[in-house]
């Protein structure tokens, strides 16, 4: 295992860094304490071609930009929230409404994605760890307490990467950590995901609102453009949804109730031969197929734009809107609690 810094430019005269980890196997992993960002990975195929399977960019000036959540750390609440506030024990909390003019959205206007990060690196034998952290201090975007916050992110001999996750408050506050990684498992600038075989873990969904909402119901996914319970063809699902838009969550199924690491999804490639397994101490994944960057025009690394289903997200997670519907998994965090939680992405070819 092997791991080199190099500098990545600033932000408001604070220095950002770039630091890439490397195992045995020719697995490179890059991540930047801006936005706690993974900018890459790296991994052979199956007739040992090196490509870049996330899509992003070269440069921290591009992320400056503007950019759908490449890879960064959502937070503190990823996904949405209706109507840019809740309440807790009868206090109102208003939000940035920063998605539809009503809505709050992975964080806010400066969420977690937008801050410079302080970071260790811890060795091990067979695994290296960036522990990214950093205090949010009370009515950040609006959340009450001062939430301590360590993003962990190591890369090992078994080519896993973990996305760890620990925080602490000192007032009653709510929270939901996602990192939003884009995945095309035959190459980040190879076009769309849509022949990729998807399996996830999950009987149920929640379903949404035209301002992809949640409802409240929990609905099965049998008969729905969502039954990915075999691996299929996201393409044949796709033809059952409106516009071939998958924005929605999924309720795992196993023990999504403890802390336990449990499966919730895997993608194959099979020109390629890589595959992806997802496994996740939370109760939900929000599979997203990147429809909007169609409409976009954010141009990769090679300087060719990523088209609509250029790549596939599984933001493991609590429900969006959880807040508003106290029969979802509770994200209240209280001063004498800890919040853990964990996924894990393993990867072959």
């Amino acid at each position: 295992m092997k791991y080199q810094i190099t500098p990545f430019g600033s932000v408001e005269q604070q220095p950002v860094e770039l630091i890439t980890l490397k195992n045995s196997h020719k697995m490179q992993l890059s991540i930047t304490n801006y936005g706690c960002i993974v900018t890459s990975i790296q991994t052979p195929d199956k007739h040992g071609k090196i490509a870049d399977i996330n899509l992003g960019y070269e440069s921290l000036d591009k992320y400056l930009k503007g950019h759908p959540f490449f890879s960064a750390f959502a937070g503190r609440y990823a996904n949405r929230i209706a109507n840019a506030s809740f309440e807790l024990d009868g206090i109102f909390y208003q939000l940035a409404a920063n998605e539809a003019l009503h809505t709050h959205l992975h964080g806010g206007h400066q969420g977690f994605d937008k801050k410079i990060w302080g970071y260790d690196i811890e060795e091990k034998e067979q695994e290296i760890w960036i522990h990214l952290h950093r205090v949010s201090p009370d009515n950040e975007e609006g959340y009450p307490g001062n939430l301590t916050v360590t993003h962990s992110i190591g890369l090992d001999e078994q080519n896993q990467i973990h996305f760890n996750y620990k925080a602490t408050t000192d007032k009653p506050t709510i929270l939901n950590f996602v990192n939003h990684g884009y995945y095309n498992l035959a190459g980040a600038d190879s076009g769309h995901i849509n022949n990729h075989l998807l399996k996830v873990y999950a009987d149920f969904y929640t379903p949404c609102d035209e301002q992809n909402i949640p409802t409240g119901e929990i609905l099965s996914v049998k008969h729905t453009g969502f039954d990915f319970r075999e691996l299929t063809p996201i393409k044949d699902n796709m033809a059952k949804l409106p516009l071939g838009s998958i924005d929605h969550n999924f309720v795992l199924n196993g023990t999504p109730y403890t802390k336990d690491l449990h499966k919730a999804a895997e993608l194959y490639e099979a020109t390629s031969g890589r595959k992806m397994e997802v496994f996740t101490t939370q109760p939900g994944v929000q599979i997203y197929n990147a429809r909007y960057l169609q409409d976009a025009g954010f141009i990769g690394r090679h300087g060719k734009e990523y088209e609509g289903f250029a790549g596939i997200c599984f933001e493991t997670q609590h429900f969006p809107d959880s807040p508003h519907h106290p029969h979802f998994p509770s994200v209240r965090l209280n001063p004498e609690e800890i919040f853990i939680e964990k996924t894990l992405h393993r990867f072959s070819w």
